[in-house]
């Protein structure tokens, strides 16, 4: 009672796009009489009857919602059991004085007397604990726990418990990680460690040579440890092997903390193009230990940085000058919101291309020498203009230079990775948006990005 639980569900319902239920409330709309009337009139022992019959039928349905259950539901072995059948159960954290201070004075049956709401409190906060998958403070925290992503400094130490299931596991990791981290992760894995393989890069041979190495069963998990081409890789490798076998994504680089490793979307490279081959295969877990950036060269720091404009930018916040820890949760908190509500990238997801059409065009006409971050910031600078917007923001945190390549290969690879319909990603006073613009604007756009 008191935690937030109304507030802080209604707030993620919001952000994924699903229904939100109050219990109590359906149970009060069902019963035709509020809560404190059926304590009043018919006790708590059949409260809980009718909140157990409620919370089972609800939590059965197999439809996506956000549940904000009662104090007192989880007390019912029998709601506990559903809810590590169908559901992630995020337990909302409240100092019990902050509790009290919202529940007193009100209507609630269960908080009459202070003294007995601090023992209520102490004899639940067990069971609280037991049954939760995450623990939450803010809708962030509920967001990332909907999508199976643990974000925490040291996160790394404790991958050994976070590796969900009891399968074998095939570490593949980035060479240059792998010779920083692989140490500490190996022992952490234990006994369930099958297999290491250090990879590259991510083409077809790599895929192939990966296929070939994995010895795991359908009980096993791929743990992908690196940066954004690791993942990728690791991640397409599992979706494919065996047809599809469960991975974990470990980000150890900014862009995959904050953006790669999140949504479920795996990609090897073509020699015709990135990405061209691919699958979306949502990592079973997603662990995210912030302080690993503290060995990131600068310019990959500055890859990931641009990729926190964008999502500062898309969230109307100014999340890139945060402190790294809170960085990359927003980040990812955000990302991962959209990509739940959007997990095939149909419709909201493609807000996240926010300056990707001109950085693709860009890249490819560098034949792939220009860094990601640099043409992703240049990408957000055609982006506002198109938009109407400041660049201030993108010029002040990324201050990109403009990219030397040919106009003519640019344009060519833009109308290619856009099929001739130039529908572009803006941003507008209600969020991002996709817009065909003429073509005469989009070429202008993309030139302004291009040195003389």
């Amino acid at each position: 009672m008191g935690a937030g639980k109304t507030t802080l569900g209604l707030e993620v319902a919001r952000r994924l796009g699903r229904e939100f239920v109050d219990l109590d409330q359906e149970i009060a709309r069902a019963a035709g009489e509020t809560i404190p009337e059926l304590f009043a009139r018919r006790g708590e022992s059949e409260f809980r009857v009718l909140e157990q019959a409620a919370a089972l039928e609800r939590l059965s349905r197999g439809k996506a919602a956000v549940v904000a259950l009662g104090g007192g539901a989880v007390t019912s072995p029998a709601i506990r059991r559903a809810l590590r059948e169908h559901a992630v159960t995020v337990h909302v954290e409240v100092d019990p004085a902050l509790a009290w201070e919202r529940a007193r004075g009100s209507s609630r049956p269960l908080a009459r007397e202070e003294s007995q709401f601090r023992t209520l409190y102490e004899q639940r906060l067990p069971v609280y604990r037991e049954v939760a998958d995450a623990t939450a403070r803010d809708a962030d925290d509920a967001v990332l726990a909907a999508a199976g992503i643990h974000v925490a400094i040291g996160a790394l130490e404790s991958l050994g418990e976070l590796v969900p299931g009891e399968g074998q596991v095939a570490l593949v990791a980035d060479r240059h990680v792998a010779g920083i981290y692989g140490a500490a992760v190996q022992p952490e894995l234990g006994r369930r460690l099958a297999s290491t393989h250090e990879v590259a890069g991510k083409s077809a041979d790599d895929l192939t040579g990966l296929w070939r190495e994995l010895r795991l069963d359908r009980s096993g998990t791929v743990v992908a440890l690196g940066g954004g081409t690791t993942t990728d890789l690791a991640g397409f490798a599992a979706a494919t092997y065996m047809r599809g076998i469960r991975w974990v994504a470990v980000p150890t680089s900014l862009v995959g903390q904050v953006d790669a490793a999140i949504g479920g979307k795996t990609a090897i490279d073509l020699p015709e193009a990135k990405n061209l081959v691919g699958a979306f295969h949502w990592p079973a877990r997603t662990v995210i230990d912030p302080a690993l950036l503290a060995t990131l060269p600068d310019a990959e720091r500055q890859n990931g940085m641009a990729e926190a404009v964008k999502t500062g930018l898309l969230a109307g916040e100014r999340l890139w000058e945060l402190p790294d820890q809170e960085l990359v949760r927003r980040c990812a908190a955000y990302k991962a919101a959209l990509c739940l509500r959007d997990p095939d990238d149909r419709g909201p997801r493609h807000a996240l291309n926010l300056g990707h059409t001109f950085a693709h065009a860009l890249e490819t006409a560098s034949g792939y020498a220009l860094p990601h971050g640099h043409a992703v910031a240049l990408g957000l600078q055609a982006a506002l203009r198109l938009s109407g917007r400041d660049t201030a923001p993108v010029d002040e945190a990324l201050a990109p230079e403009r990219a030397r390549v040919d106009r003519e290969r640019a344009w060519e690879a833009l109308l290619r990775d856009k099929k001739g319909r130039l529908r572009i990603v803006l941003l507008g006073d209600e969020g991002a948006h996709e817009e065909e613009l003429p073509e005469p604007d989009v070429r202008a756009a993309l030139d302004a990005l291009i040195a003389e």
